[in-house]
């Protein structure tokens, strides 16, 4: 009896660790779905929502009551026509998705046999799927082939040279998880930005990596930190993020409109609040200022600005801006700094140099219009510990961070652009000091006669008040006071002639006479 038990118990444990993987005897078949150890993911055949195409194999939250699809496998070949189909470990450890008649619609095509039986397809909490051999070396996983959606943990490989290099591509639509134009992934020309594409044509690009190896946001409202990291392996770059203990559910996904979102589940609405959005603003998009413009987010309203020592060409930036002033190599240009720049695309990237030498190299060389530099010495960076940019021609894509980010631009400027601005600042300056300095003596002189103004103001009303009190002490507040009309010779005549007889005194007003 005690047997039996053992045997039941041990039935329900494989049952129970069944549920989050798929065996060469256990394949999934349409109703069938895999859950994750602790709930978090499942996996499972789907049809998206008002789509008459067919059924996908995909992942998506199983805690979240609005159903969100993180990867799709047979995203461009669905299972048409209500035939169910089956997803099967073979014994070459390869998943498998076949319809009913045993077509292949999907397959990793790893061809690694083991030799052994125990190969599992295991579904984890991170939402990856992972192929494992019986001594547990991971084969292949779906965080390597993405569809539109960066989960925490995901590495997105930045350097094409990369063998697991892929891009993220956008869904076609709302409700269909078909391939579309939109895709990012990093710069075939460059290593150190990521680029999103609309068909061929560049619509939003990342500046070029500084050296920073991460940038957190945190979000208050929810209390919660997501870090943005670039990691350096090999020599090759990858792009992952990741959130802090009891953040809600996260993720970055390149949306059916082109934009790239960070968005963040919020339990008590019921929807995913979008926190980061590019491209944002609408100037923001790749070279929307053209040549020589940049897109100024430092503005109540950003708009598109020219560079330093540039005009606009024409009434709009459709053409961008042209130069004040033509460069003459060798005849003295000099280079103005800009902060807090998004550095411009197209440019070249030099190795091992110093940032003297990095100047030297755009000074030395009559086409290099800017050039920019950073340490990227770290910890973690095992190859360049620099990062030496120049730029040879037009300026494209550029931009001006609000938020003090960016990095320092050095823009090449003709020494006739930079002598008539220090001759308008010698004109300018005198004629500011002279304005504010008349304005203070206007401030003083009202300053003045407002206080004398009071002061004659208050010493009237103290008289006023003096003569109203005696007035009213001597009853004639409401009467009208008649003075005698005198004539001199009265005064003469009652005096004695101004006799000495009759003088009371003098004082500061005269001699006081008193009548006889």
């Amino acid at each position: 009896m005690a047997a039996l038990h053992v045997v039941v118990l041990l039935s329900l444990i494989c049952i129970c660790r069944s549920d989050d993987r798929l065996t060469p005897a256990k394949p999934l078949s349409a109703g069938d779905k895999l859950v994750s150890s602790n709930g978090v993911f499942s996996l499972g055949f789907f049809s998206p929502t008002n789509s008459t195409a067919g059924s996908y194999i995909g992942i998506w939250y199983n805690n979240i009551p609005k159903r969100t699809y993180v990867w799709v496998a047979n995203r461009d070949k669905p299972i048409t026509n209500g035939s169910p189909g089956k997803l099967v470990v073979t014994n070459n450890s390869d998943l498998v998705l076949s319809d009913s008649q045993g077509r292949t619609l999907w397959t990793t095509m790893n061809n690694f046999t083991t030799g052994a039986t125990g190969t599992s397809a295991v579904l984890l909490d991170s939402g990856n799927l992972v192929i494992r051999s019986p001594n547990g070396t991971e084969i292949w996983q779906s965080f390597h082939y993405p569809t539109d959606t960066i989960l925490p943990g995901m590495q997105l490989p930045l350097s094409t040279d990369d063998d697991l290099y892929t891009r993220l591509v956008a869904w076609r639509g709302p409700d269909d998880p078909a391939t579309s134009n939109y895709s990012m992934g990093g710069d075939s020309s460059s290593d150190l930005q990521v680029v999103i594409w609309n068909g061929t044509r560049p619509y939003w690009r990342r500046a070029a990596w500084d050296g920073a190896l991460v940038t957190a946001l945190y979000q208050s409202s929810t209390g919660f930190i997501m870090t943005q990291t670039t990691v350096d392996i090999g020599g090759k770059f990858y792009l992952t993020f990741t959130v802090s203990a009891g953040s809600p559910s996260t993720r970055l996904i390149l949306h059916y409109t082109g934009m790239f979102q960070f968005l963040a589940w919020n339990s008590t609405s019921s929807s995913w609040n979008v926190f980061i959005e590019r491209p944002n603003p609408i100037c923001d998009r790749y070279a929307y200022c053209g040549p020589f413009g940049y897109c100024d987010a430092t503005e109540t309203v950003p708009k598109c600005n020219c560079l330093s020592g540039y005009e606009p060409d024409g009434v709009n930036f459709s053409r961008g801006c042209r130069r004040k002033g033509e460069l003459t190599c060798g005849g003295g240009d000099s280079f103005s700094t800009l902060s807090g720049m998004k550095t411009p695309d197209k440019f070249v990237y030099i190795r091992n140099r110093s940032f003297d030498q990095c100047e030297a190299d755009c000074r030395n060389n009559c086409s290099c219009t800017a050039y920019a530099f950073s340490n990227m010495k770290n910890g973690s960076t095992s190859s360049d510990q620099s990062r030496c940019l120049i730029w040879l021609g037009k300026l494209v894509d550029t931009g001006k961070f609000r938020d003090g980010s960016g990095e320092n631009l050095y823009l090449r400027l003709a020494s006739s652009t930079v002598d008539r601005e220090i001759n308008v600042l010698k004109i300018a300056l005198p004629v500011i000091a002279s304005i504010l300095i008349l304005a203070c003596i206007i401030s003083l002189v009202w300053i003045c006669k407002s206080r004398g103004k009071r002061r004659i103001k208050e010493t009237k009303n103290k008289y006023t008040g003096q003569l109203s009190k005696n007035s009213k002490s001597n009853e004639l507040e409401n009467e009208t006071i008649e003075l005698p009309y005198i004539c001199f010779e009265d005064v003469v005549t009652a005096t004695d002639n101004f006799s000495d007889y009759n003088m009371l005194g003098k004082g500061g007003f005269g001699k006081v006479y008193k009548a006889g």
